[in-house]
């Protein structure tokens, strides 16, 4: 028997207003909040083009154009140092950091019991609730000069092991760091996507022969597809933030040369040196990157089919 689909008349904007009005009221202070903290402070930017001196306002601060982003490009050794430890830092977090919780989420669900599926879960969250200056601490007490690996090496007659003030070592450091701290935590996404597996797939391809292996490429990577992406692209619009607090507290045991990135030499340039209007140029071109980046990751997933992040 055929079915009739009843089609309700549209309403209008007026009607729409009058039957949503409560929801419409609970947003509001989410809204208020989010243009206070969120967009208003975006004006601030305009002491990028101005000589801004705080006791004048930014008013009454002298407007220059574009001279505060001739740092950009005059080529000041130390701004390139900076720009060049960014990107190599970015590069080597996408290729270790961002695959780390990946693959702990599949490790995770691949354990049978569900007791200790919680209890790894619940081990692997804690870093993320430790501040970095405790992180730093504890990378100190285990790797530092006087740590425990070196103390267990004195111990034992064996030769000591600079880690924690070795600039050649900086970077992966750094990279272990963020790794302990926060893969764990980034697992809760994949493992959510995870479990909306029709776990009827696995049975089938089971019947069918296929191994472990098999089933993770066939069934678990492509359910995992699009969260990938969505965080990839995420993670692209934040690339140039390398961990501005992570990297201060460990800046003077390694030297400006090995450490100093974008974030650092803004600090150490334009706040610690007054030069605000300097700060906020590479903050505004630092922003221009990043939305440059995540739309055009979003416009690629679109061309293979992907959701992205959104649709325009």
């Amino acid at each position: 028997m055929a079915s009739t689909v009843v089609q309700r008349p549209r309403q209008g904007w007026r009607a729409r207003l009058r039957r949503d009005r409560v929801l419409l009221a609970m947003t509001i202070p989410g809204l208020v909040a989010l243009v206070g903290f969120h967009y208003l402070p975006l004006l601030g930017n305009v002491i990028a083009f101005e000589d801004y001196q705080p006791f004048l306002g930014i008013i009454n601060s002298q407007w220059v154009g574009f001279e505060k982003f001739a740092i950009l490009f005059n080529g000041d050794p130390a701004f390139v140092n900076a720009v060049k430890n960014t990107l190599i830092l970015t590069l080597v977090q996408v290729i270790f950091v961002f695959p780390a919780p990946i693959v702990l989420a599949l490790m995770i669900n691949s354990l049978l019991s569900d007791r200790m599926r919680r209890i790894v879960q619940n081990v692997l969250y804690l870093p993320h609730f430790l501040s970095w200056v405790v992180v730093v601490a504890i990378f100190q007490q285990l790797l530092g000069g006087s740590g425990l690996l070196n103390t267990f090496l004195r111990s034992h007659g064996a030769a000591t092991l600079d880690i924690v003030g070795n600039p050649d070592l900086f970077i992966s450091l750094l990279t272990s760091q963020v790794v302990w701290k926060d893969s764990g935590w980034a697992t809760i996404l994949f493992l959510a996507a995870l479990s909306q597996v029709d776990q009827s797939l696995y049975e089938a391809s089971a019947i069918d022969g296929a191994s472990r292996a098999q089933q993770l490429v066939n069934v678990t990577l492509p359910a995992l597809r699009g969260v990938i992406i969505l965080l990839l692209i995420l993670r692209l619009g934040d690339s140039l933030n390398v961990g501005f607090e992570q990297i201060i507290l460990q800046q003077k045991a390694v030297g400006s040369e090995a450490s100093e990135v974008i974030d650092t030499y803004v600090f150490n340039y334009g706040i610690l040196g007054s030069d605000w209007g300097t700060s906020a140029a590479v903050g505004l071109v630092k922003g221009v990157i990043a939305t440059v980046l995540v739309v055009g990751a979003n416009k690629l997933a679109h061309v293979f089919g992907e959701d992205g992040v959104y649709r325009a």
